[in-house]
C-alpha cells in the first residue's frame, strides 16, 4: 500500500480493469478522463506504480478541449505524474519513465497525434528533472526537445493554459531535485 496522491480524486472501493473498459474509442471525453484519474490512484496506492503511470498516459489521451468542468477539480495530471515519479519506492517498480516517454513520444498515432507527444515529452521533461540518474535509451533515434520546444508544443496542440500548468509543475520539479 502507498500513501494516495494528492493530485488524484479518491477512488470507488473495488476499481478494476473494467473501469476503463467500459469505454469505447469514440467514448473517451470527460467520463473516461475521471476513470483514468481514478483508477490511476487506485492502482497507485496498491503498490502499482508502474500500472498507475501508465493510467495516467491514457488520461492525457482523452477526448478532452479544455473547456470541461472536470479540468477545473482535477487539472491534467502533470502534477500527479510528477508526485508519483518523485514519491515511488525504490523497492516498487516503475520501469524507466523517462525511456517510456521517450518511446512514447516517438512512436504517438493518432488519434490527436501531436497534442499526445507534446505531453508525452513534458512528462519526459517532468522525469528528467525528478530523475536525473535515469538513462535515456541511445538505440532510440530521436530528438530530444529542450523545455521551450515542449512549451511551445503545448501551446500549438494543448489546451489554453496547459503550458503554464505544465511549466509550474516543472518548475517544482527542478526546486524539488535541488532540495
Amino acid at each position: 500500500m502507498l500513501p494516495p496522491c494528492p493530485h488524484l480524486p479518491p477512488p470507488q472501493a473495488g476499481l478494476d480493469w473494467q473501469a476503463l473498459h467500459r469505454f469505447r474509442e469514440d467514448e473517451r471525453g470527460a467520463d473516461f478522463y475521471f476513470a483514468c484519474l481514478e483508477y490511476g490512484q487506485s492502482l497507485w496506492t496498491r503498490g502499482l506504480a508502474a500500472r498507475a503511470l501508465l493510467c495516467l498516459d491514457r488520461a492525457f489521451g482523452a477526448a478532452l478541449d479544455g473547456s470541461e468542468a472536470i479540468l477545473r477539480e482535477w487539472p491534467l495530471p502533470y502534477a500527479a505524474m510528477a508526485w508519483m515519479i518523485a514519491h515511488t519506492p525504490p523497492d516498487v517498480f516503475t520501469g524507466n519513465p523517462r525511456v517510456h516517454f521517450q518511446h512514447y513520444a516517438g512512436r504517438m498515432n493518432e488519434p490527436r497525434r501531436e497534442q499526445r507527444r507534446a505531453r508525452a515529452w513534458a512528462c519526459w521533461a517532468l522525469t528528467r528533472a525528478l530523475r536525473p540518474e535515469l538513462p535515456g535509451d541511445p538505440r532510440h533515434h530521436i530528438e530530444e526537445p529542450a523545455p521551450a520546444m515542449i512549451e511551445a508544443q503545448l501551446q500549438a496542440h494543448g489546451h489554453p493554459g496547459e503550458p503554464a500548468l505544465w511549466r509550474a509543475v516543472l518548475t517544482r520539479c527542478g526546486a524539488a531535485s535541488q532540495g
